[in-house]
């Protein structure tokens, strides 16, 4: 039978006996030795050496009251018995350099004498299991039995052994998890589990979070859904604030994020808070935030890990306290190796990655996709469609099917779903609309010409798009590529005249992409507003 070691604090005041009454008066840590089904082995007393004399009385009257109770006194040299730091320090150094024996001896932490600082930081041991042992809390004998040992209660801190309280917990987990899946019943196993590390990392930890994935895998919603969880936890108290980085260039970049002060540059013509300021207290996510410029990945370093940071041209620092959500469909570690990205920047916020599959890789989850889309819709539109059985399950045999594509993930998944719900008679999704989207898929997925007359329609609105000959329409689409893929004007030009340009002796490539965005009234401001 396992020995019973009880672990303490000197009681100053409680364990101070009164003249001849010192054995009709309750004193806990004498007390504690008195319970006749409660056979204290040993005691680890904790005293202060100003209390040397109390801890003598203590220890002659436990040997007393139970002479097969060995004593041992450990005087902490405590400067202020009420810093929380210099406490904890002191009890773990004795916590570290003990030898439990938890295979011999039941270890019971008595909570009820010493400073309320005392009894936290001995309950912090015994939680993080530096004291393997549970806790002990006594009481004074009730009024009328003065000289008994009183009451006493052990608690164990191992949650797992409380049915009810591991009911709860695992509820309360399996609604974070529904919620983080938009309450979508995923059938995917790994994706499952993606999700269930994500739900514990974003309720106990403050640390960056980096999401991986292709265009379209969820990463954007699934950062909201992140931070209104921590707000349900009152962990966040601030704001939900997203940037796709791939938007911000030069000046721009750095006042959008870190702010400016009036007049710090040719348009300035107020003060501006910047990104960073508006998810003080909440969270700030960052999308394909590979796409930062070099000086703007230096002040985001500096703002992760002092919570500081210098608008664009001011002399004083600003503060934000945010957690940073940070999103990309690059490989970061070969954008380090090329230069682009900074590696400090990545060690930094590479603590906890996430990486979202692709649609193609989840196929046990189109079905309640399909139906999460379909109550979507409804929500939106406050009109109910659904499919007819023959349509229903030739859309899902295609959209399962290893050769499909979905190159936009569930963006395409999304807009498909849009689209035959437009065309739905009656709210009845048929056999014909599903062919006629399966056909446009195809199309699209092929490099057929829908996907470029789409693009095309987008920047220049379907009227001029329809007043275009084909040449020009798969040249401009061409162009158009080739521009949302380019930081700046001068790159999209070198990369469409790489050749020509080594012919002239005069090149102006920027003039050049220029002037032929122009014969369709577009610039290249409006392309960066149209295209991202």
């Amino acid at each position: 039978m396992a020995r019973t070691v009880a672990i303490g604090f000197l009681g100053t005041q409680l364990d101070a006996p009164r003249g001849s009454a010192r054995w009709e008066r309750w004193r806990p840590s004498v007390d504690l030795c008195r319970h006749p089904d409660l056979a204290i082995a040993r005691f680890e007393l904790f005293s202060e050496r100003r209390f040397a004399s109390l801890a003598r009385q203590v220890t002659a009257d436990i040997a007393t009251a139970s002479p097969e109770t060995e004593l041992r006194v450990h005087e902490l040299g405590l400067r202020d018995p009420w810093d929380f730091e210099e406490v904890y320090g002191a009890l773990h150094d004795f916590a570290r350099a003990y030898r439990f024996a938890p295979e011999d001896e039941e270890y019971l932490v008595h909570v009820t004498t010493g400073t309320h600082v005392a009894q936290i930081c001995l309950f912090l041991l015994t939680e993080t299991r530096h004291i393997p042992g549970r806790l002990l809390q006594t009481a004074p004998p009730a009024r009328g039995a003065r000289q008994g040992p009183g009451s006493y209660t052990i608690i164990d801190l191992d949650l797992s052994k409380y049915d009810r309280l591991a009911s709860r917990f695992s509820r309360e987990q399996a609604e974070s998890l529904s919620f983080l899946k938009s309450g979508i019943a995923t059938r995917n196993a790994a994706f499952n589990a993606l999700v269930e590390r994500i739900e514990r990392v974003a309720i106990a930890s403050t640390a960056p979070i980096l999401l991986m994935g292709p265009t379209g895998a969820g990463k954007s919603q699934l950062a909201q859904r992140i931070h209104a969880l921590k707000q349900s936890r009152r962990q966040v108290t601030g704001r939900f604030v997203e940037v796709n980085c791939a938007t911000l260039r030069g000046d721009a970049a750095t006042s959008a994020l870190f702010g400016h002060v009036k007049g710090a540059f040719t348009g300035a013509m107020q003060d501006r808070p910047g990104l960073l300021r508006a998810a003080d207290g909440g969270v700030l996510f960052l999308d394909e935030i590979g796409e930062l410029g070099p000086d703007e990945q230096a002040m985001l370093l500096r703002a992760i890990e002092e919570k500081r940071f210098l608008p664009l041209g001011s002399e004083k620092e600003a503060k934000s306290d945010f957690q940073l959500i940070a999103g990309t469909n690059r490989d970061l570690r070969e954008a380090v190796r090329q230069g682009g990205f900074r590696e400090d920047l990545l060690t930094r916020i590479d603590l906890w990655t996430f990486t979202l599959p692709p649609l193609r890789a989840r196929p046990e989850d189109v079905e309640p996709n399909l139906d999460y889309e379909l109550e979507q819709w409804a929500a939106r539109t406050g009109a109910r469609v659904t499919f007819n059985r023959e349509a229903r399950q030739k859309f899902l045999a295609f959209a399962t099917d290893p050769s499909s594509a979905w190159p936009g993930n569930f963006r395409d998944f999304n807009a498909a779903l849009v689209r035959m719900a437009t065309l739905a008679h009656g709210g009845r999704i048929d056999e014909p609309v599903v062919e006629e989207e399966l056909g446009r898929l195809r199309a699209a997925w092929s490099g057929g010409g829908h996907a470029a007359e789409d693009e095309v329609a987008r920047v220049l609105g379907p009227q001029q798009r329809a007043g275009l000959d084909l040449f020009d329409s798969a040249q401009l689409s061409a162009v158009l590529r080739v521009c949302a893929e380019s930081r700046t004007l001068s790159e999209a030009g070198r990369r469409l005249f790489a050749v020509s340009r080594a012919q002239r002796s005069k090149t102006n490539d920027a003039d050049r992409l220029r002037k032929y965005l122009a014969r369709f009234g577009l610039s290249w401001q409006e392309l960066e507003e149209r295209l991202r």
